[in-house]
């Protein structure tokens, strides 16, 4: 009979489908004390089989722990399967020296990591990175440089600039940048306490986002400031320099270790992530991609990234190619409801169709005949509110939108039931001709199925910041706006409708628009936008979408 000690691990190859374990009595280093450049000290615990010897390493570096359930079971797997793994907390978290400044110290900090690896008697000279979100982006910051002793790389619901992130459209991701800092603020309170504050961090949590000016919400959440959150907001400005020194994504395309893409239709990194894919392809690389059907925080995402990550490392660091796939582009169709492989994202097959915006709410590939415009008004005193999408809070992922599209400050347009089913997999965006009362005012897209029931539930969407001459005016005084949407792979089964939401706003994930111009930090005077949406010959707005088939 196994000692009870091994149960859990038993249990978690049961329901992660891993490969059999090498061995279950793995020895933890812990507190190992690295040195930076700038002579702050950054913990580590080493994981390894006991008496392993020199083991392939996999590095973790991250800012949420080393020792909470989430991280035993990013890492534990790896150690029975013939890795030794380095979990590192970043600087100024969990007893690391330094201070937390997010983004800024993770290149140094890694590559002094790297160096102190070389000199340790236990470190075999093979290395891969791992881990999700934040754990993604240091993977980034280190890959270019990182040398020969960087074999792999498992960078999963992450991107290589967080920049394009935290201004979409050139908006704010209110939601999530300010849950992010609530989360940092609070992580390392004993978990007890943690639990019993969650409902009032909730109404904590609402007050915020519903304050003006931003430049305050941290204090009204966390009865401080903090500064990064104030530095996001006052460097929002396009092309800002501030942000250069922790953009990467003019490096992926050097990285030549092999990268392994883990995403999900509704996380809130996805279209930069695809990009950085897309970077390796056009430099020759041949990275793996699996895009399923998750937000930013769904086990299931972590749980099937692990195990294609093991697959992944064996090939790569063991020579073991025996459990990996041979088709390097894996996604589930949302909709068909099944996994599918491709040689490449997009797919091969894939072509442009375009569903123009019709008179009465019509969506059609016809292109719309004489009409007049449609009006709705945008009062960023009651704004849009976001319902579901990518989100870091609960409420995430596929939503019935009916209560939303209710407003009467969003449009909708809708096709007659579809006679066959129709695929859209890949990009999508949205060719917008509009006129605004403001020259300060946001347009957002969202592109939904409509059930045989009316159930209206949302699969991508997109948001677009305008400015005064961005972009600049029609002679008739229109602008004329792409908006990217979240790329996807959805079938619209037959009877079902495509819907297009037509808004200006969805808040609080992104930042409402005051319609008064004044700087995102600071602004408190609201003004209403009285917005027209045109569809007519000269100004055919559509909706574009890939459809396979």
């Amino acid at each position: 009979m196994q000692p009870f000690t091994t149960l859990p691990s038993h249990l978690l190859e049961w329901l992660l489908d891993l490969p059999p374990a090498e061995t279950r009595d793995i020895v933890v280093e812990q507190d190992l004390q690295i040195p930076m450049r700038d002579g702050a000290v950054l913990l580590a615990d080493l994981h390894a089989p006991q008496g392993a010897g020199k083991r392939p390493l996999i590095l973790l570096r991250s800012p949420y722990g080393r020792r909470n359930p989430f991280m035993s079971l990013l890492s534990r797997p790896f150690a029975e399967r013939g890795f030794s793994v380095l979990i590192q907390s970043c600087r100024g978290t969990f007893g690391s020296g330094g201070k937390l400044d997010p983004f800024r110290n993770e290149r140094d900090d890694g590559l002094a990591t790297l160096a102190w690896l070389e000199k340790q008697p236990w470190f075999s000279g093979d290395l891969a990175t791992f881990g999700p979100s934040y754990l993604g982006f240091v993977q980034w910051a280190i890959a270019r440089d990182a040398g020969p002793m960087l074999k792999a790389m498992s960078p999963q619901v992450t991107l290589s600039d967080f920049r394009s992130f935290k201004y979409p459209g050139e908006t704010f991701s209110l939601d999530s940048m300010l849950r992010w800092s609530h989360l940092m603020h609070g992580q390392e309170k004993p978990f007890f306490e943690q639990i019993l504050a969650r409902r009032a961090d909730r109404r904590a949590l609402e007050r915020a986002f519903a304050h003006l000016p931003l430049a305050e919400v941290d204090q009204v959440l966390l009865g401080q400031r903090v500064g990064y959150f104030q530095e996001w907001l006052e460097h929002n400005a396009p092309g800002d320099p501030w942000w250069e020194e922790v953009n990467y994504s003019g490096t992926v395309a050097e990285v030549t270790a092999p990268a392994l893409f883990t995403a999900g239709y509704y996380d809130i990194f996805l279209p930069w992530q695809l990009k950085d894919y897309a970077a390796l392809v056009a430099a020759g690389r041949k990275p793996y991609l699996t895009i399923g059907p998750w937000s930013h925080a769904s086990l299931p995402s972590f749980t099937t990234s692990l195990r294609e990550s093991i697959a992944w490392f064996r090939a790569h660091m063991l020579g073991d190619r025996s459990l990996l796939r041979e088709a390097p582009v894996r996604i589930y169709v949302m909709g068909a409801n099944e996994w599918r492989e491709y040689p490449s994202w997009p797919p091969p097959g894939v072509r442009t169709e375009r569903h123009y915006l019709q008179p009465n709410g019509g969506l059609s590939p016809v292109r719309p005949a004489a009409s007049p415009p449609d009006h709705y008004r945008y009062d960023p005193a009651d704004p849009t509110p976001s319902v579901g999408g990518p989100l870091l809070s609960e409420g995430s992922g596929p939503t019935d939108n009916r209560a939303l599209e209710a407003r009467r400050d969003v449009l909708t347009y809708t096709t007659l039931p579809l006679e066959r089913s129709v695929e859209v997999i890949g990009p999508v965006s949205a060719e917008l001709f509009v006129h605004s009362s403001l020259p300060h005012t946001d347009f957002f897209v969202r592109l939904c199925d409509v059930d045989p029931s009316g159930r209206s539930i949302n699969i991508c969407d997109g948001i677009l910041r305008l400015a005064p001459g961005r972009p600049a005016p029609r002679p008739d005084g229109t602008l004329a706006i792409t908006i990217e949407l979240w790329p996807t792979a959805h079938r619209f089964r037959r009877n079902h409708r495509i819907r297009v939401q037509v808004s200006s706003g969805a808040h609080p994930r992104f930042a409402r628009n005051p319609g008064s111009g004044e700087p995102l930090a600071t602004a408190t005077r609201l003004i209403a936008a009285d917005q027209t949406v045109h569809h007519d010959p000269a100004r055919p707005s559509a909706i574009v979408l890939s459809v396979l088939g």
